[in-house]
């Protein structure tokens, strides 16, 4: 296993990646706190550069790379928004990029890839290893390989959206109970988790992943990693792992206060609101902390609750059948 990243590790990203990335808002929806009875703060990453919190792991890891490593350039798999982000960083610094995508990825995220100059390779991901191609294409080039979640410099920098949510909300007056995180491979989940216990350790974080992916979830019941069996809705395409990652498994598991699941119906419900409310597109895999407390998934009245936006590259088709979803 890679050595495990800390709390140290997301405050030196903080001061490496500032100037590079948007310190996003915490937005207030006083038809959310009505609802829930809570005091809520919304971190609005899809308001963050090529619209994911991505953009905040990947700068930090290539940043951290030496200059003849990065001379070779970057490779990385991704449905689409790490690959953006990815694609993004290497951009800024001038070195070249390839991108390791699934061929049902949706065009928005196809194509914002392609904009930022990089390399795109598809893949089947129900026949095809997503890994093994990015690995053999940087064996063979010498480019750097940035996973997107499995990764001690890309977790670190995916926390760093945490240190500013507790910041803000203390800004406000509030001292966070609960934080709710969108998850998939872990990695965003991991970081805020070492963010938390410097910042806030009295917060509980809690993972949200959507029905049929729930891996993070049965595997802290189970203390061990499970694997999804792919058959559930590719609606929440960033969220889509197979299985929790070695090393966020490791972080989360004795940091987690738990985990809920939510369904299509919930999901499109949440991103109905966003729209509706708070004037943002966020993605189907973005707005699942959103839907948890928009369903009660835990009760919430009276606490101060952080939830995260995590991405806001959604189809125009998929937003519209949001909107379609009474909420």
């Amino acid at each position: 296993m890679t050595r495990l990243p800390t709390a140290e590790d997301v405050l030196a990203a903080h001061a490496l990646i500032a100037p590079h990335i948007v310190r996003t808002p915490a937005l207030r929806s006083p038809a959310l706190d009505e609802r829930t009875g809570a005091e809520v703060f919304i971190k609005a990453e899809p308001l963050q550069r090529t619209g994911s919190f991505k953009l905040r792991g990947a700068t930090n890891a290539i940043l951290r790379l030496a200059p003849a490593a990065r001379a070779a350039g970057v490779v990385a798999y991704s449905s689409g928004n790490h690959g953006q982000a990815v694609a993004c960083a290497a951009a800024a610094l001038g070195i070249p990029a390839t991108i390791v995508m699934p061929r049902d990825a949706p065009a928005i995220k196809r194509d914002s890839t392609a904009a930022w100059g990089a390399d795109i390779v598809q893949y089947d991901r129900r026949t095809e290893d997503r890994e093994a191609i990015g690995a053999a294409i940087a064996a063979r080039t010498g480019a750097a390989l940035i996973p997107p979640y499995d990764h001690p410099d890309v977790i670190a920098g995916q926390g760093t959206l945490a240190l500013e949510l507790v910041e803000d909300a203390r800004a406000a007056g509030a001292e966070l109970d609960l934080v709710f995180v969108c998850t998939g491979g872990g990695g965003l989940t991991a970081g805020c988790a070492l963010a938390l216990e410097h910042a806030s350790p009295a917060t509980r974080l809690i993972a949200v992943e959507p029905e049929g992916w729930d891996d993070t979830g049965r595997s802290l019941a189970a203390g061990t990693r499970l694997a999804n069996d792919g058959a559930g809705s590719a609606l929440c395409d960033a969220l889509m792992a197979m299985t929790p990652g070695e090393l966020t498994f490791a972080l989360n598991a004795p940091r987690l206060a738990g985990a809920v699941a939510v369904g299509e119906s919930q999901v499109l419900a949440a991103m109905g609101f966003a729209l509706r409310h708070l004037k943002l597109a966020v993605e189907p895999g973005g707005a699942v902390a959103l839907a948890a407390v928009l369903a009660e998934a835990l009760p919430l009245d009276g606490l101060a609750v952080g939830v995260v936006l995590s991405g806001g590259n959604a189809d125009p088709g998929t937003l519209a059948r949001a909107l379609e979803v009474t909420c």
